[in-house]
């Protein structure tokens, strides 16, 4: 009998907790949108963080509450924009792709550097020396935006980077990654870009740099009345309002050949002013 007691006293104060324990999950209980859970199995999964959000499971609470749109992910197709879409019985928003843009051609065999014994990386170059780079807009070519791409959509070609549209999907991870602000994000439909970001005079920039934009303004008298070109200062930038098209490169004739086409830059034609 002494030994019963306690047992049967443990037993009924474990029925007594596990009501109490279920009353109390009953009556806090949160009802979960089943809805939510198929959206993010809808998504790509990438969790770039493109979207704003944490996550997609974060996303996926936002698209169903009307907080986003499925549009809003960098990473999806058309298709699953419409898909997801036609499940929560919304109307598909247009989405056209955006990719990243290095604004800088101004690679190592056509650009002044110095002698640089830093840190590898890119912020840390900025914050320590600067890097070795005579132009101070451009690109440092270490790598930190490469670092920062979960899809492998950069890669670092003679000391620049290099963005590879067919993998990019448009996170804006690099652009938030490099210190010198040379990263925007383009239409991926747009092929001819000026691959300069200095806002210098053309004789400042020709110093350092041989595919410097020294803003002759042949690009702009080339489009015409059709502003395919916008003047910012001694910079001359693509409208992306009005994108040119691939003919003005060689309408234009620029000198320093700033002015390109994208697929060429990919391939790694930069250096046109050195050839």
């Amino acid at each position: 009998m002494d030994v019963l007691l306690p047992i049967l006293t443990v037993g009924v104060l474990g029925i007594f907790l596990g009501v109490i324990i279920g009353i109390v999950a009953k009556v806090f209980a949160v009802d979960i949108d089943e809805r939510i859970e198929q959206v993010e199995e809808m998504l790509p999964g990438a969790n770039c963080g493109g979207c704003g959000f944490a996550g997609c499971a974060d996303f996926a609470k936002g698209v169903v509450a009307g907080k986003a749109t499925p549009a809003g992910c960098p990473v999806c197709s058309p298709e699953d924009v419409v898909a997801i879409s036609d499940y929560l019985g919304i109307a598909a928003e247009e989405k056209e792709k955006m990719v990243a843009l290095v604004r800088c051609s101004g690679d190592i065999p056509n650009t002044v550097r110095s002698l640089y014994n830093g840190v590898r990386d890119c912020r840390s170059a900025v914050l320590v020396a600067g890097g070795a780079k005579g132009c101070d807009y451009g690109c440092l070519g270490f790598g930190s935006c490469a670092e920062a791409c979960p899809f492998g959509a950069i890669e670092i070609r003679d000391g620049l980077a290099v963005v590879h549209k067919e993998l990019c999907v448009g996170c804006e991870n690099c652009v938030a990654a490099c210190p010198k602000d040379l990263i925007t994000m383009v239409p991926a439909s747009a092929t001819t870009h000026v691959y300069c970001n200095s806002p210098e005079k053309g004789a400042v920039k020709r110093k350092v740099c041989k595919t410097a934009c020294i803003a002759c303004r042949k690009c702009v008298k080339a489009s015409g009345e059709e502003d395919y070109m916008e003047i910012d200062g001694f910079l001359i930038r693509s409208n992306y309002e009005n994108p040119p098209p691939a003919s003005l490169v060689e309408a234009a004739g620029c000198p320093t050949t700033a002015l390109r086409i994208d697929e060429e830059h990919a391939k790694g034609a930069y250096g046109g002013a050195s050839k």
